[in-house]
């Protein structure tokens, strides 16, 4: 029984092999192959009769299993050449019957959501057949997509197609009319609040991007997205897939026709006039190259006396129509772009995905991105004059195994050293990047010893060469030095992840330290503010008082003044003797003469404190308001004679 490192190691070399990501998934299937590495790939990636076949005559030959852990083992013997992917021995013992496994479907269709669960053994009708009853709809009207794979026939096995345990799929009915809506304007204003999923697959690299826009995005905005991603200028990118209506690149996605939810477009290069003529003349040439993957022609030549490297020079030279790269390019992206579509063209669809952009362009997407994001750089340093680069191309860097780990584990950088221009500006670029011990390295390699594969790990102050991969390989020794680096790479990783979170986390506690002193000194300054404003507020308003008492008190020296004497008791005109009380209970008493106004008793209690427009004057029997009398009668007049008692009294 495999330890639980060993079980961590064959769980991550099994998903570099065979793409699978779902955790889950992968343990299901090792468990079901007793955790062997190779049974378990072999039924997840089926050749031959379903099992890993080997090169002589398909009969299974003893030997150990492939083991990423281990040493590598010696050379095998020399077998004859096969274009085939990375194929490991295997002994009958390693033939494991597969049980059914249990699959995940949600399909979404329009405003619903309906879970399918079903065991790989079932067919695409079955699934369809579920989905009548849930949604009555009739299957026949149903288009299933969102397979990986394209359209599938509804006869297909799920099994076949080797879909991950957890899926999503959604329903076109283009036959069914669209559910009606109150009006245009309310469908539009809906669509311009869903969320589109864009399937866009860039041509070139045979890259796929699965991006989300909203409804209201328009289609120039999908470009420039699209530009960020592929380094196509808006102006160069050859579109398919676009809607009809799709007229215009200021046109929201919502009014553009695209399916919903999900649509698929194309996107590649618009080649230029000079691109155009010279590939036409390359289809219109008859090109006889000798198979470089038919171990038979090799025999043969060897038969009659012809060198190896004569029959290798011969297939180099009928595949080198077209150079790799053009010679002194300014660009190094447009270089990379031509070496990716020549790459294609000589040997397959089925290769790494060659970085395209500049080197220093590479470093960043690898290195200096954060710590659970790096990745290794691998640099393929091409050499049309070698007679191993067609059989390293096509049998070893073509191997699915081997793209997909690379694709999983390293960013993939290539460059042409055929021409001297080329070969002299990647020695600068190496003597800059690298240092000159590994630009003489390379210097110093003969042609036959080429290809080079370079593998490059980002350290804190410097880049680190860790291998140098000769042409001269094999699919699983080639396969091993990369598990091998992953492993440095792994541990070296590791650390970095540590020493990042344990910076992130000192500032954080900064960040918050900081955030805390600033909010305290906030509200300190808040605080002063509020007492600088209330301090402001009471002098105002004791300024405001003061103000007033003065006025009131000039207003009563005035009044007071302007008096006239207070009559004798013996005098000769007719005195009226008033005794006023006030509300806190004392008396004001004083003598007017009868022919008075009543004016001059309103200002005789005003300059005692007691304003007319503030306080009321009252009789008691009658109950009178004085100060709604005229305050030009006289106290005869009113009746405030010889003598009267009132009151005061504030008004309301």
């Amino acid at each position: 029984m495999a330890s639980n490192m060993d079980r961590e190691m064959i769980l991550a070399d099994f998903q570099a092999c065979t793409g699978i990501e779902n955790i889950d998934e992968a343990i299901t299937l090792l468990e079901q192959n007793n955790w062997d590495l190779v049974a378990a790939i072999n039924g997840v990636i089926p050749q031959e009769n379903g099992i890993l076949q080997s090169d002589y005559g398909g009969e299974t030959i003893p030997g150990p299993a492939f083991d990423p852990a281990s040493h590598p083992a010696p050379a095998p013997a020399p077998a004859p050449s096969s274009s085939s992917a990375f194929r490991p021995v295997m002994s009958s013992r390693h033939i494991v019957e597969r049980q059914p496994r249990m699959l995940d479907f949600r399909v979404e269709y329009r405003d619903r959501n309906v879970d399918v669960v079903l065991e790989d053994s079932c067919t695409v009708g079955e699934i369809k057949q579920i989905l009548e009853n849930e949604l009555q709809i009739p299957a026949s009207k149903m288009l299933l997509k969102g397979w990986k794979t394209g359209d599938v026939e509804d006869s297909m096995v799920l099994k076949s197609l080797h879909l991950p345990k957890n899926n999503s799929l959604y329903i076109l009915t283009p036959d069914l009319p669209p559910p009606s809506s109150s009006s245009h304007a309310g469908a539009l204003q809906e669509s311009l609040n869903q969320n589109f999923m864009l399937i866009i697959t860039h041509r070139e690299v045979q890259r796929e991007y699965n991006l989300n826009f909203s409804g209201s995005s328009t289609i120039q905005e999908v470009k420039r997205n699209v530009y960020d991603l592929t380094s196509i200028p808006v102006r160069h990118q050859l579109w398919e897939g676009w809607p009809a209506s799709a007229t215009d690149d200021s046109m929201c996605l919502a009014e553009s026709g695209l399916s919903y939810p999900c649509h698929r477009l194309t996107v590649g290069r618009r080649s230029s006039p000079a691109q155009t003529r010279e590939q036409s003349e390359e289809q219109s040439t008859d090109v006889h190259m000798v198979s470089d993957s038919d171990g038979d022609d090799f025999e043969d030549a060897s038969e009659f006396g012809v060198d190896d490297g004569e029959v290798f020079g011969m297939a180099s030279s009928a595949l080198r129509k077209s150079p790799m790269m053009p010679e002194n390019a300014e660009n190094e992206g447009d270089a990379l772009l031509q070496f990716t579509a020549e790459f294609s063209s000589r040997y397959g669809d089925c290769h790494p995905v060659f970085f395209i952009g500049s080197l220093e362009a590479a470093f960043q997407e690898a290195f200096y991105v954060k710590a659970r994001d790096r990745k290794l750089l691998a640099i393929y340093l091409h050499h049309d004059e070698s007679v191993l680069t067609n059989v390293f191309c096509s049998q070893m860097l073509c191997a699915e195994s081997i793209v997909s780990y690379l694709s999983q584990n390293f960013i993939t950088w290539a460059w042409d050293l055929t021409k001297d221009a080329n070969r002299a500006r990647f020695l600068t670029m190496c003597n800059r990047h690298f240092g000159s011990v590994v630009a003489q390295t390379i210097r110093t390699q003969k042609t036959d010893q080429f290809p080079l594969f370079l593998i490059i790990m980002g350290k804190r102050s410097s880049n680190e060469v860790l291998n140098v991969i000769q042409g001269n390989t094999t699919v699983d020794e080639l396969m091993m030095r990369l598990m091998a680096a992953m492993e440095i790479f792994s541990a070296q990783q590791q650390e970095d992840i540590k020493d990042e979170d344990e910076r992130e986390a000192r500032e954080n506690v900064k960040r918050e330290q900081d955030e805390a002193y600033r909010l305290s000194l906030e509200a300190d300054r808040a605080k002063r503010e509020a007492h600088e404003r209330e301090m402001a507020e009471q002098f105002r308003l004791e300024q405001i008082r003061k103000e007033q008492e003065e006025e009131r008190e000039a207003i009563r020296l005035s009044l007071e003044q302007a008096l006239p004497p207070e009559p004798k008791e013996e005098d000769a005109e007719p005195v009226s003797k008033l005794r006023i009380r006030t509300p806190s209970g004392e008396f004001l008493e004083r003598r007017f003469l009868a022919s008075n106004k009543l004016q001059i008793v309103f200002d005789f209690v005003a300059s005692k404190g007691f304003p007319w427009d503030e306080f009321k004057l009252l009789s008691t029997f009658p109950r009178r308001d004085i100060t709604q009398l005229d305050p030009n009668k006289s106290l005869l007049e009113v009746k405030l004679f010889p003598q009267e008692t009132l009151f005061l009294e504030a008004k309301e």
